[in-house]
C-alpha cells in the first residue's frame, strides 16, 4: 500500500480502541500519516459486533464511508474488527465498495501505538478473548481462546506509559481476573499488579476493568486495598440476580454467592465504588425474577450501574431458549431499572456532600471551570466532577476539591 493519509473510526469498547491505536501505530511506522476522516485517503472502521445495536452502528459507519468514497473523498475503505471477523464472507458479497476486510488481531505488544485517548490517560490490554462461556455472549466465537499478554510485555508497556507522564492507566480485558491461566506457572492478576506498580512509579491512578465475580480473590482485593494508587473502584458485572437466570446464562453464580461477594468487597474496601452491568429481558425472565433483580439492586446499592436489553445473537445457546421476551416488555423493564439506579446514584452522591477528594482534570468547561473525574469514575462511562475554581489547570493535573453540590450522576466541587 502506497504511503497515504489514514483516518479511523473506532467503535465499541476500550479493547477495540487499543486495537485501533495499534493499527494506526503500525501504519505510521510504515510511513503513513494519520488524519481526520474527511481529509484522509484511506478510511478504516474498527467495528463491534457484541449486540444488535453495535452491529447496526458498525454497518451505518461503513455505509457512511462508502458514501464518502462515492463522493471521491476516500480512495480506499478497510473494515476490521469483530464484525469483519464474524460476518466477513457476507459483508464481502453485500459491500463490494469495501476494499479489504480484516478480522480479529493477535495480542501483540511490540507495536508502537498511536494514542486516540487524551494524553493523560491510557488503556493497557492484558488479555484477549474470554475463558467463560456465557450463553448470551459471542465474544469467545469472535476472539477465540483466552490469551494473556506475557508479564514481560505488560511491564514493558507499563514502563512506556510511565515515561509518557500518563496520569491514569486503565488495565483492561474481557476478564482481567483470568489473567495468566494460559501462561506457564499461572502467575495470576494479583502478582502481575504488584509488579506493575513497581515498574510505573509515576502513574498516579491505576484502574481495573473488568472483574469476573467468581474470580475475585482476597489476594486481589488486598492489593487494591493496600496500594494507594489503585482506584478504589470495582467493576464486577453480575448480569442478573435470579439464580435460575444466572444458571441459564452459565455465569457460575447464584443470588447468594453474589450477595456474599458484595459483602466481601464492601468489607475489604470500605468507601469503594462498585460498578456492575445487568441484562434485562433475558429469555424466560419472569415478572417476579425482574422484581427480584430490582430488589437486589436496592439492597446492593451499586454506585455505578449499566444495563443492556437482551439481544438474541445467532450461534449462542441463549438465542435458542424458549420464552423470548417481547421488545416492549424488555424496554419497560429497562426503563424501570434505570429509573431506580438514577435514584440510588443520586442518593450515593448526596452522601459525598461536604467531603474532600482528589480529582483528575479532563478539560475546561464553557462556564470557565473544569470537567474532572474522581477515582470512582472510569473514563467515558461514568459521571463527572464539575470543578469551580479561579486556579489554572491543564488536562492531567490533579486537584483537591470539596463537594458543594450533587446531581444524579455528577458532582460539583470547589478547589480547596
Amino acid at each position: 500500500m502506497r504511503k497515504s493519509s489514514v483516518g479511523i473510526l473506532s467503535l465499541g469498547c476500550p479493547r477495540n480502541l487499543v486495537d485501533s491505536e495499534r493499527m494506526l501505530g503500525a501504519l505510521k511506522a510504515r510511513g503513513h500519516t494519520v488524519a481526520d476522516m474527511h481529509k484522509a485517503a484511506i478510511g478504516i472502521v474498527n467495528t463491534c459486533a457484541f449486540v444488535h445495536d453495535a452491529k447496526t452502528e458498525s454497518i451505518d459507519a461503513i455505509l457512511d464511508l462508502i458514501q464518502l468514497k462515492k463522493e471521491g473523498k476516500l480512495k480506499k475503505i478497510i473494515v476490521c474488527g469483530c464484525l469483519a471477523q464474524r460476518y466477513g464472507d457476507t459483508l464481502r458479497r453485500e459491500l463490494p465498495e469495501v476494499d479489504a476486510f480484516v478480522g480479529a488481531q493477535s495480542l501483540e505488544a511490540s507495536v508502537e501505538r498511536f494514542a486516540l485517548t487524551p494524553a493523560h490517560y491510557a488503556y493497557l490490554k492484558i488479555s484477549e478473548g474470554c475463558v467463560s462461556k456465557c450463553s448470551f455472549c459471542v465474544i469467545p466465537r469472535i476472539k477465540g481462546p483466552y490469551t494473556s499478554l506475557s508479564e514481560r510485555a505488560v511491564l514493558a508497556q507499563s514502563r512506556m506509559f510511565d515515561s509518557q507522564s500518563v496520569a491514569e492507566l486503565n488495565i483492561i480485558g474481557q476478564d482481567v481476573t483470568a489473567y495468566g491461566v494460559d501462561l506457564p506457572g499461572k502467575p495470576g492478576l494479583a502478582r502481575l499488579l504488584a509488579r506493575v506498580i513497581k515498574t510505573a512509579p509515576h502513574i498516579r491512578w491505576f484502574r481495573l476493568l473488568y472483574l469476573y465475580p467468581s474470580r475475585i480473590t482476597d489476594e486481589l482485593l488486598a492489593v487494591i486495598r493496600d496500594e494507594p494508587r489503585f482506584c478504589k473502584y470495582i467493576d464486577v458485572p453480575i448480569q442478573h440476580s435470579a439464580s435460575r437466570i444466572l444458571k441459564l446464562m452459565n455465569r457460575g453464580s447464584t443470588r447468594d454467592s453474589l450477595r456474599r461477594l458484595i459483602d466481601r468487597i464492601r468489607t475489604a474496601l470500605p468507601g469503594a465504588a462498585l460498578r456492575t452491568s445487568v441484562i434485562v429481558g433475558f429469555p424466560s425472565e419472569t415478572d417476579r425474577e425482574f422484581e427480584g433483580l430490582l430488589a437486589f439492586i436496592k439492597e446492593a446499592r451499586f454506585e455505578r450501574l449499566g444495563a443492556f436489553i437482551y439481544s438474541a445473537e445467532e450461534s449462542t445457546p441463549a438465542a435458542g431458549l424458549p420464552g423470548q421476551i417481547p421488545q416492549t416488555v424488555q424496554r419497560e423493564r429497562f426503563n424501570r431499572l434505570m429509573a431506580l439506579q438514577q435514584q440510588i446514584s443520586g442518593e450515593c452522591n448526596e452522601r459525598l456532600l461536604g467531603t474532600e477528594m482528589e480529582v483528575l482534570i479532563e478539560e475546561r468547561d464553557q462556564a470557565g471551570g473544569y470537567l474532572a473525574r474522581s477515582q470512582f469514575d472510569a473514563p467515558e462511562v461514568d459521571g463527572l466532577v464539575y470543578v469551580r475554581t479561579r486556579k489554572k489547570f491543564i488536562p492531567g493535573d490533579f486537584a483537591k476539591v470539596r463537594i458543594c453540590d450533587t446531581l444524579e450522576y455528577d458532582l460539583v466541587g470547589e478547589t480547596l
